[in-house]
């Protein structure tokens, strides 16, 4: 079982920060990932201190050595993919190949109305949303692309230096176009904040879009979020079945059940104030279970 942490830039100072992304990078963590938002979720003053993602994604590559350096997930619609894919590669040159892109269609519909993205529809996001992945992964081969679609319009555009170690993970709870798309195009399928049962679900639905496809399930890496509320009073900003809470045994045997069902990696996603306590915890008692 690979064991991450899933750090949104939010709500916390830079120091804070990078203090758990050290934490990760120090303490055998195979991953440490942000997330892609204008607005700390859930929102509460837009004023809230919120870091823009492909920055701190750089920062991230930048300031670890050890780590899978990640990003779970940018927004397909707020930059024109071929501005993703040269990111998506210099981060990866950065970290030495450590780096890992998930993309994906947005839900946050404040922040698209207030940045002036309006709010599509979301059959209309996951159009816009595959025409981009189409583009970014044709990039990443060294193929010049010459696209006309009815979002995007390329004539021509290469992309280099080629990756070193980049891939690409799709995210998600959705059953049929989220499970389709990671099945065409992904090399990671990410499931935020779900239950034992619907990951296994949603694995299940995985590998039948992946026959669909002719694409090797056994290929693909799996991944669930989990909100970090170990030994905590803290009511969980999200579901409780999205949450590793109460003692350091039953988060043990949360990932257990994960584990069983062939998920392969668990991501403790932080709210903060940080609970550095706790994480110690965490990483004494919980992360030798699974080495």
């Amino acid at each position: 079982m690979k064991l991450g942490i899933h750090a949104g830039p939010q709500d916390l100072s830079m120091a804070e920060l990078k203090r758990l992304w050290k934490t990760g990078d120090e303490n055998g963590f195979h991953w440490v990932s942000v997330w892609d938002h204008f607005y700390a979720n859930p929102l509460q003053d837009r004023r809230n201190p919120c870091y823009e993602g492909i920055a701190a994604m750089s920062g991230l590559a930048t300031y670890t050595q050890n780590v899978r350096v990640g990003c779970l997930v940018f927004c397909a619609l707020f930059r024109n993919p071929g501005v993703l894919a040269k990111a998506g590669v210099t981060i990866d040159h950065l970290s030495d190949g450590r780096a890992d892109m998930g993309i994906g269609a947005g839900w946050f519909e404040e922040e698209f109305r207030d940045f002036g993205y309006g709010f599509p529809s979301l059959g209309k996001r996951f159009d816009q949303l595959e025409e981009a992945l189409e583009i970014v992964t044709t990039l990443w081969r060294g193929d010049e692309v010459n696209f006309k679609g009815r979002y995007y319009d390329m004539r021509g555009a290469v992309c280099a230096p080629r990756p070193l170690g980049l891939r690409l993970w799709i995210g998600g709870r959705g059953k049929k176009r989220t499970v389709d798309l990671a099945a065409k195009y992904a090399d990671g399928f990410n499931m935020p904040y779900v239950s034992p049962a619907l990951a296994a679900d949603r694995l299940e639905r995985l590998r039948k879009a992946c026959d669909a496809h002719g694409t090797d399930f056994d290929r693909l890496d799996t991944s669930v979020n989990l909100g970090f509320y170990m030994n905590s009073d803290r009511k969980p900003d999200i579901p409780g079945e999205g949450s590793l809470t109460g003692s350091a045994q039953e988060a043990i045997d949360t990932i257990g059940q994960f584990k069983d069902i062939g998920i392969q990696g668990i991501n403790i996603a932080f709210r903060p104030p940080v609970d550095w306590d706790n994480l110690q915890l965490y990483i004494e008692e919980v992360m030798p279970a699974f080495a």
